[in-house]
């Protein structure tokens, strides 16, 4: 699995607006980085598991 945003936990759809955004915090350096493409991975990146979820449910 790659590092990328569609298979990330942090990656979560609006209802509202219709679209996906990332529930991260950045700070105003990273956010440039991210921006611009220069940020080579993400250092915030936890890969969704559904399983995950199921686990605490029981």
């Amino acid at each position: 699995m790659s590092n990328s945003c569609d298979y990330c936990e942090h990656y979560c759809y609006d209802d509202e607006a219709e679209t996906y955004y990332c529930d991260v915090s950045l700070d105003e350096d990273e956010m440039e980085r991210y921006l611009r493409g220069t940020n080579h991975g993400c250092n915030y990146f936890k890969a969704y598991d559904e399983y995950k979820l199921v686990e605490k449910q029981n």
